[in-house]
C-alpha cells in the first residue's frame, strides 16, 4: 500500500479528535451555565474566542509545516490541546474558560484543521486530490458523530469536567501514534506522490521565516479578486455552520423543550450525512466546475436555515433538517481548496487556503458571539437563524463571480 494512505489515515484520526474538541463547547454551554451561573453571552464569548484563534492559527501553522515539518507541528498541537482541556477541569472563573478553551485549545486545534488536510493532500496526492480532501475534511463530521453523544452523556447531571477530561485524554493518546507512524514526505520513502507522472519534481519548500511566509502569501493573494471572493464565501460558511448551528443548535432545541442528549444526537446525525456529503463533494469537484458547486451548496444551506425557526421542531422536521443540512455542512471545503490551489499553486496554496479558512472561523466566531447576545437580549434565536440564511445567498452569488486561473503546478 502506498504510504500516502497511511499518512491520510493518521491525519484523519488527528482531524477527528480536533473536531471533537471544537464541538465540545456546544455541549458544555448549558452545564457551565448551571454549574457557575454564567450567562449565555459569557459562555458564547469563550466559544467565539476559541473559534477565532482556531481560524487565525491556520495560515501560520501551514507556513510552519513548510519548515519545521508536518509531524512536529501535529505533535505540538496535540500536546497543547491535551494540556488546555485537562487544565480546564480546575477552572472557577470565566477568564479561565476563555484562556483554556478559547485561546490555548483554539490555537492547538487550529493547527490541526483544514490547512493540515490541504498540506498533506497536496504533498502526498496527485490523483484523487479533491476526493482525498473531501475524505479528510469529513473527519470533522465523524468527530462530531463519535464525540458529541458521548460528551453530552458525560456532561449531563453536572459532569462537565468528565467531558473536558475525556477530550484531553484522547488527544494525549494520539501523540505516540503520530510520533511513530506519520511519514513526513513521499521522498523520505523514496517515492513520488500517489498518481504523480514520470519525472515528477517535488516543489521546494519556500525560504523565509514563518511570519514572512504567512504574510507574504497573504499580501500576494490579497491583490487578487479570487482571494476576496473565496474569503467572503468561507466567512459566511463558518458563520452558518460552526458558529451558529454547531454552537447554538443544542441550546435552540433546549428552548423548544428537547433534552440535551437528544439535541446532541441531532448534531451527530448531521455528522453521519456530512461524512457522505463532503466525500461526494470531493468526487464531484474532480469532475465539475467548483464555482457552481459552491453556489448550489450555499443556496440550499440558506434556505434550510431560514426554514428551521418556523418549523414545529417535531422529530420529523428536525430529522429532515439534519439530513439536508448535514449533507451540505462542509461540502464547501473541497471546491474551495481546489480553487485556492488552482489560483495560488501547490507551494503557497495551502498557506493562502489557511487565510481563507481564517475567514471561515472569523465568521464562525461572529455568529457564536452575536447569536448568544441576540438570544440573551431577545429570548429567542429566530432573527439569528434568518439573517444567517440570507447571508448564505450572498455567498452563493460571490462563488459565481470567481474567475478560474490555473497556475503552474510546481509554483
Amino acid at each position: 500500500m502506498h504510504p500516502a494512505y497511511l499518512a491520510a489515515g493518521l491525519i484523519f484520526a488527528v482531524l477527528l479528535v480536533s473536531a471533537g474538541l471544537r464541538s465540545t463547547p456546544g455541549v458544555l454551554m448549558l452545564p457551565l451555565e448551571e454549574a457557575f451561573g454564567w450567562s449565555r453571552s459569557t459562555v458564547s464569548f469563550a466559544a467565539g474566542v476559541g473559534i477565532l484563534f482556531y481560524g487565525l492559527t491556520g495560515p501560520f501553522a501551514a507556513a510552519l509545516m513548510q519548515g519545521l515539518g508536518v509531524r512536529r507541528v501535529v505533535l505540538g498541537a496535540l500536546a497543547l490541546m491535551a494540556a488546555a482541556t485537562l487544565a480546564s477541569t480546575l477552572m472557577r472563573e470565566p477568564w479561565q474558560y476563555v484562556a483554556t478553551w478559547g485561546v490555548a485549545a483554539g490555537i492547538g486545534s487550529g493547527a490541526l484543521a483544514m490547512t493540515l488536510a490541504a498540506t498533506v493532500v497536496n504533498r502526498w496526492f496527485v490523483a484523487r486530490r479533491s476526493l482525498m480532501m473531501g475524505l479528510l475534511t469529513a473527519a470533522t463530521a465523524t468527530g462530531n458523530l463519535i464525540f458529541l453523544p458521548v460528551l453530552a452523556l458525560l456532561a449531563e447531571d453536572g459532569g462537565w469536567r468528565r467531558a473536558a477530561a475525556a477530550t484531553g485524554l484522547v488527544a494525549l493518546a494520539l501523540i505516540p501514534l503520530v510520533w511513530r507512524f506519520l511519514p513526513e514526505r513521499p521522498s523520505d520513502r523514496g517515492l513520488a506522490p500517489l498518481g504523480a507522472p514520470d519525472g515528477h519534481v517535488e516543489p521546494t519548500a519556500p525560504a523565509g521565516s514563518v511570519l514572512s511566509l504567512a504574510f507574504g502569501a497573504l499580501f500576494r493573494a490579497a491583490r487578487t479578486r479570487t482571494f476576496w471572493l473565496l474569503f467572503t464565501g468561507f466567512f459566511i460558511c463558518g458563520l452558518t455552520t460552526n458558529g451558529l448551528v454547531g454552537t447554538h443548535l443544542i441550546a435552540l432545541c433546549a428552548d423548544q423543550g428537547m433534552a440535551q442528549v437528544q439535541a446532541a444526537g441531532l448534531l451527530a446525525m448531521m455528522g453521519v450525512f456530512d461524512l457522505a456529503g463532503t466525500t461526494a463533494s470531493g468526487w464531484l469537484t474532480d469532475r465539475y466546475d467548483p464555482r457552481r458547486l459552491l453556489a448550489i451548496y450555499y443556496t440550499l444551506r440558506g434556505l434550510a436555515l431560514v426554514a428551521l425557526p418556523f418549523s414545529d421542531f417535531s422529530l420529523m422536521a428536525l430529522g429532515l433538517f439534519a439530513v439536508f443540512f448535514g449533507l451540505d455542512w462542509i461540502a464547501t471545503v473541497p471546491p474551495t481548496a481546489r480553487l485556492a490551489t488552482e489560483a495560488f499553486g501547490l507551494r503557497e496554496g495551502p498557506i493562502v487556503f489557511g487565510w481563507i479558512a481564517a475567514g471561515h472561523q472569523a465568521g464562525a466566531a461572529t455568529a457564536a458571539i452575536t447569536a448568544g447576545m441576540m438570544r440573551a437580549a431577545q429570548g429567542r434565536y429566530l432573527e439569528a437563524f434568518v439573517l444567517a440564511g440570507l447571508t448564505a445567498l450572498i455567498a452563493a452569488a460571490a462563488s459565481l463571480m470567481i474567475r478560474r486561473s490555473v497556475v503552474a503546478a510546481a509554483s
